[in-house]
């Protein structure tokens, strides 16, 4: 019994110190207001298309997307770009093939079944170009982090040039309010006016980084517009059903 007892005094501690360890390290992520959240959300195909915009001219130099195909984009509950759109997007890179009947590599324009076009040939180079630190993929990068797009968002919008008075930011390293440690070695993505969006939306770096937020939600959960209209269909279905077993049984209990 003293064993027993024992043992789930440890276990009571354990919880508890692990609950604060929690709680301390916890942060409060700034929050906007998602289109797509909540049971009948939906993306913004503007939003879409201009955080497409900010990935192609800022983030793809460095992050790829190796999971996601040009002819995505114009697909039903994404950017929704035109047949035309996609074609001449895909047409822009130039993406290496082969071999051809000389057993040669060669390249070609792109074409709307390929895979977004990585920066680097390999992790390798990645490395080496970024001081050791890898660009991670973006692709799936939303549902990767614990904070999911409210982390994203807050990351690009949580530099700050003066950090806390002690801590010590060495070269090559950025202070950042909502990374793990403050410490971040992507410098600043986005500044006032990093792109010119061409549907002549003002480009602050609060616009943008929730616009790349929401473009990065989407490549993450492309079929989000679709398992919420079968969720929601599912939800009337068995409540349908509910209620015909319920008069059955009540005529049976009758």
């Amino acid at each position: 019994m003293k064993n027993f007892i024992k043992l789930f005094s440890i276990l009571v501690l354990f919880f508890f110190a692990t609950t604060q360890s929690n709680s301390a390290e916890k942060v409060d992520y700034l929050k906007t207001d998602w289109s797509f959240k909540g049971l009948f959300g939906k993306f913004d195909r503007g939003s879409l298309q201009r955080g497409y915009q900010v990935y192609t001219e800022v983030c793809a130099s460095c992050h790829s997307m190796k999971y996601l195909s040009y002819r995505n984009l114009g697909e039903k509950g994404g950017p929704e770009f035109s047949e035309q759109e996609v074609k001449a997007i895909a047409a822009s890179y130039q993406i290496k093939d082969g071999p051809n009947e000389q057993g040669e590599m060669f390249e070609r324009a792109g074409l709307p079944k390929d895979k977004f076009k990585s920066p680097y040939p390999n992790k390798n180079a990645a490395r080496s170009v970024n001081g050791g630190a890898y660009p991670p993929d973006m692709s799936v990068l939303v549902k990767a982090r614990s904070g999911g797009s409210n982390y994203i968002y807050s990351i690009l919008m949580g530099y700050d040039d003066k950090p806390p008075s002690g801590m010590k930011i060495e070269d090559g390293v950025y202070y950042n309010k909502y990374m793990a440690g403050n410490k971040i070695r992507m410098s600043k993505p986005l500044n006032e006016g990093s792109v010119e969006y061409s549907d002549g939306t003002k480009a602050t770096v609060s616009q943008m980084s929730k616009d790349v937020t929401a473009f990065l939600t989407w490549t993450a959960e492309p079929h989000l517009e679709k398992r919420k209209r079968i969720g929601f269909k599912t939800i009337i279905y068995l409540l349908i059903f509910s209620v015909l077993v319920f008069l059955s049984m009540k005529k049976i209990w009758s």
